[in-house]
């Protein structure tokens, strides 16, 4: 493996060509939904504990969410005990809430088909003020790997952005002398000014991608509406020369943080328009949710597999914004805004989501001409058309086709040249 220096960072990090998350990481991680409730007593069912894990990865294996592809179970913070063993120096998890270890509990894990993920911070504290990795990088990676640990989120609390250039890229290089497979997750970049991308011909993307399999960019999710448009605005981008369009790909993804369907924040159009752009923009699929409480609605849309299929497409390329009204006098009203998002598949066809943004108000037409599709020549052409919430084949459109979108709503389709 290549060393490669990264200008604007100064630090020395090991190229990422290692077979993992070749297509976008896809699973369930308990943050959004159970934080930091360390409370079995009064909450058993809820707390951060072995027993939720199980329950969860049995319920991935029998409930369909395994054969649909969402494979890891990963736990997030609050996990471990706060002081480390006297004796190793290893984290050691909560005796009361994890009595058969982190290692079993893989086992357990894993013997129903699924891997697990555990959580840690670059930083001498997680930001739940547990245990962090600080000055115990190759220790821990060691430790995470003997515990057959699969993937490992590291976040960013309890240290200065100006020492992450060092230190992620250090745990990168120890997680891979382990000789174990383990996807890296990185939130070095949530921690660092919105223009770090641009800034630097995008240096810290470029790192970002030889060292990390996935990155956190913006804030985290919440279960409302307003918190996930927010992130969708973030990735409002129109261009495929974007850096941080150009950085992602087969191996090394931007993560725009958790799936919020089954929870009780969205409404069934805004859960639609999430899983949609989430596809659309190359994303993890991890949801957040409690497997044991959660509608049919939302069961079918996290298992809608034509949509996961785009997501997964093999070719990698994170979708654009390529229309918008905003600016453009065609029916901007009320602060809403239509807008239309593609992304290139393997097979030369392409995903489109059309999107409603207003949040009041009647069904919107929005059209899509098949001159807003760079790939093929913005010119006026014969196209067909598959709705993947509706499950059926549109025919065949002539340069254009519209479809009514209801506020806070999307549609989406496989669009494919004649």
């Amino acid at each position: 493996m290549k060393l490669v220096i990264a200008a604007a960072i100064l630090s020395s990090v090991i190229a990422l060509d290692d077979g993992l998350a070749r297509t976008p990481p896809m699973g369930w991680m308990s943050w959004e939904r159970f934080l930091c409730n360390v409370d079995c007593k009064t909450y058993p069912d809820s707390c951060i504990s072995e027993d939720l894990y199980k329950r969860t990865a049995d319920l991935m294996a029998s409930e369909g969410y395994l054969e649909a592809g969402y494979d890891h179970v990963n736990i997030d913070d609050c996990w471990s005990t706060f002081e480390r063993d006297p004796v190793t120096n290893e984290q050691v998890a909560d005796p009361d809430r994890f009595p058969s270890g982190i290692k079993s509990l893989a086992r357990y894990v894993h013997n129903r088909g699924l891997k697990l993920g555990l959580y840690s911070d670059i930083g001498t504290k997680t930001c739940g003020g547990y245990l962090g990795m600080q000055d115990n990088l190759e220790l821990d990676a060691n430790t995470f790997a003997s515990w057959d640990i699969d993937m490992l989120k590291v976040d960013g609390c309890f240290q200065d952005t100006d020492m992450m250039g060092q230190t992620y890229p250090e745990l990168s290089r120890a997680l891979n002398a382990t000789g174990r497979p383990i996807v890296y997750s990185c939130s070095w970049p949530a921690y660092l000014d919105p223009d770090y991308g641009e800034a630097n011909g995008g240096e810290v993307l470029k790192e970002l991608a030889e060292i990390c399999h996935l990155w956190r960019n913006w804030d985290d999710i919440r279960d409302d509406w307003g918190s996930v448009s927010s992130v969708i605005d973030f990735w409002k981008r129109n261009s495929t020369d974007d850096p941080f369009i150009q950085v992602a790909g087969p191996g090394h993804w931007n993560d725009p943080d958790q799936l919020m369907i089954g929870d009780n924040g969205l409404s069934h159009s805004e859960e639609r328009s999430q899983f949609a752009l989430w596809a659309i923009f190359a994303a993890p699929l991890i949801m957040s949710n409690d497997l044991a409480h959660i509608s049919k609605e939302s069961k079918e849309i996290l298992l809608n597999k034509e949509i996961i299929a785009v997501d997964q497409d093999p070719a990698g390329h994170q979708g654009t914004l390529v229309w918008s009204s905003e600016g453009s006098g065609d029916g901007d009203y009320y602060g809403g805004e239509t807008r239309v998002w593609s992304r290139l598949l393997n097979d030369g066809s392409y995903a489109v989501v059309l999107q409603n943004t207003h949040s009041m108000g009647t069904a919107t037409k929005v059209k899509l001409k098949s001159s807003m599709l760079e790939g093929w020549g913005r010119r006026r052409v014969k196209f067909t058309a598959r709705d993947l919430y509706a499950h059926e084949d549109l025919g065949e459109f002539e340069g254009e086709m519209v479809a009514e979108v209801w506020p806070s709503d999307v549609e989406m389709f496989i669009v494919e040249l004649v």
